[in-house]
């Protein structure tokens, strides 16, 4: 039965840095934490199974064999869809009975097994995998780590708490990856990312309001005492710098109005209420995929090529 009041969570946490098994235990305790907590919708920040690459912001290219160290080790601690880890956070949110979406780094067990996608996989709260939307484009740096997604998964979700949708990071900033999940009528729309920047909270209450939506940006807090000692990259921090990442997670209403956060340097699950009722009043006045999309003038199309 589907009701247009509820809660929704973005769980503003940090992996166990590039150790899998710790990652999904720490993921499925936070599902049934933020259950508990009333959330009928779990949202998890870009790569939280196992790690954000974030040394390729660090090292130049010319340091090969730590990079190769390292893309060997996130491969080491990244998901297929489905396996055994992906099954344990199933179980949590069929548990919990919960919605879940989440950031992972992902095989391409479609292929070579050693490629590598930045990924959301969406969970029913029956314990299904809902789906999957790859990251359409890496950003700078990242490109030496992640693959490009395909059109095939720019996908949404009808459930019963609404249409569910969304974006990672910097694809946000993509006009037409966005303009698809509008057309897709999407209502709680999941940004999960590594960005904490003004500009990123300014682009989240923008996408909000320019979708008529729910949008929920969560992101990794992350400190430098979380990244073990084994990692040689970590030394190229500032000297007493504490956090890599400080989070500065948020939800927003469909008038692009901050309803929690944003929360900063702190690792805590963030909490909001929603109501559904509120997009049509937003809707009336500018609807991009309705009476502003204009169809007589503009044509858009999404090529529904496969990822590889």
């Amino acid at each position: 039965m589907s009701t247009s009041k509820f809660h929704v969570a973005a769980v503003q946490d940090a992996p166990v840095f590039l150790n899998l098994e710790a990652s999904i235990a720490k993921a499925c305790a936070l599902i049934a934490e933020a259950a508990a907590l009333g959330a009928k919708l779990v949202v998890f920040p870009e790569a939280f199974i196992s790690a954000y690459p974030d040394w390729v912001w660090l090292l130049p290219a010319s340091q090969k064999a730590q990079i190769d160290k390292l893309y060997s080790s996130l491969l080491a601690n990244a998901v297929s869809v489905p396996d055994q880890w992906t099954d344990q956070l199933a179980q949590a949110a069929k548990e919990a009975g919960v919605f879940v979406a989440i950031g992972v780094n992902e095989r391409n067990s479609e292929a070579s097994n050693s490629s590598i996608f930045n990924t959301i996989i969406y969970f029913g709260t029956d314990g299904t995998i809902l789906g999957k939307h790859r990251k359409l484009i890496p950003t700078g740096g990242e490109r030496l780590m992640w693959s490009q997604g395909g059109g095939d998964t720019l996908v949404s979700f009808e459930t019963q708490i609404g249409k569910l949708g969304g974006l990672l990071c910097w694809e946000n900033f993509m006009p037409l990856a966005r303009q698809s999940m509008y057309n897709q009528g999407v209502q709680i729309y999941v940004a999960p990312t590594w960005d904490s920047s003004e500009s990123w909270l300014t682009a989240m209450r923008h996408i909000a309001r320019e979708g008529g939506m729910y949008v929920i940006g969560c992101c990794q807090a992350l400190r430098v005492a979380d990244i073990p000692e084994e990692f040689e990259f970590k030394s190229l921090y500032p000297q007493g710098r504490d956090w890599v990442n400080k989070g500065n997670s948020c939800i927003v209403d469909p008038k692009g109005t901050l309803i929690a956060g944003p929360l900063e340097a702190e690792q805590k699950i963030l909490l909001a209420e929603v109501d559904l009722e509120a997009i049509p009043a937003q809707k009336w006045l500018l609807d991009v995929a309705g009476h502003y999309s204009r169809p007589d003038i503009f044509d858009f199309r999404i090529h529904q090529n496969h990822s590889n």
